[in-house]
C-alpha cells in the first residue's frame, strides 16, 4: 500500500481518499482534502499558509534534517514479498516512529525553553525602561510594608469578611419570612 503525500499541506493521503489532479505536462497532484485542492488552484504558497507542514519548516517548528525521515523515502521502493523481511520491516517501522517521537519532543522543549528564555529578557527590558509609569499606576509601591502591617490589613480583611457574612445571613432571614404561594392544577 502506497500512501501519497498530499501537495500542498504534505499530510498522508491514503489510497481512495483525497482528490489527484493532473496537469497539461501529466504531473500528477494528490490533495488531501478540498481545502488543499482550492487553496492549490488559488496558487498560494504553501510556505506562506500557517497551518501547512511546509510553514513548520521553513519557520523552524518542525524538524528538517533528522535521520529518520528518510526512512517513509525507503519504505516506497518496491520489493519483491518476503514474510520474514515485512515483519522485520514492520518492527524496524515501530522503532523509527519511537525513536522520531522522542527527538520531536526533545526539539519541542528546547524550542519552548528558548522562547521562554526570549520573553522573559523581552518582558525584562520593558519593565527596565518604562519603570515610571509601574510607580506611576501604583503597581510597584514606593516604600515596602513591614509585617505589622501586612498583619493589620490581615484583620481588617478578617474583620470585613465577617461584616458581610453577617449581611448575608440577614438576607437569608428576609428571605426566609416571605411567604411561598404554591399554584395547584385544577384536576380532572
Amino acid at each position: 500500500m502506497r500512501v501519497n503525500n498530499c501537495s500542498f499541506c504534505s499530510s498522508p493521503v491514503y489510497p481512495g481518499h483525497g482528490i489527484m489532479f493532473v496537469r497539461n505536462d501529466a504531473k500528477e497532484f494528490r490533495f488531501c482534502r478540498s481545502k488543499c485542492h482550492k487553496n492549490f488552484k488559488m496558487k498560494r504558497n504553501p510556505r506562506k499558509v500557517r497551518w501547512t507542514k511546509a510553514f513548520r519548516k521553513s519557520a523552524g517548528k518542525e524538524m528538517v534534517v533528522d535521520s529518520t525521515l528518510t526512512f517513509a523515502a525507503r519504505r516506497n521502493v518496491p520489493v519483491r514479498y518476503n514474510r520474514e523481511l515485512v515483519s522485520v520491516t514492520l518492527k524496524a517501522m515501530q522503532r523509527v516512529a519511537e525513536i522520531r517521537a522522542k527527538r520531536e519532543r526533545a526539539f519541542y522543549k528546547n524550542r519552548m525553553r528558548d522562547n521562554k528564555a526570549k520573553q522573559r529578557e523581552e518582558d525584562r527590558k520593558l519593565v527596565a525602561e518604562n519603570e515610571e509609569l509601574l510607580k506611576q499606576g501604583g503597581l510597584i509601591p514606593r516604600t515596602r510594608k513591614t509585617v505589622t502591617e501586612l498583619e493589620v490589613a490581615d484583620e481588617e480583611m478578617a474583620i470585613d469578611d465577617e461584616e458581610m457574612n453577617v449581611e448575608e445571613a440577614q438576607k437569608e432571614e428576609v428571605l426566609v419570612k416571605v411567604p411561598v404561594k404554591r399554584r395547584t392544577k385544577a384536576r380532572n
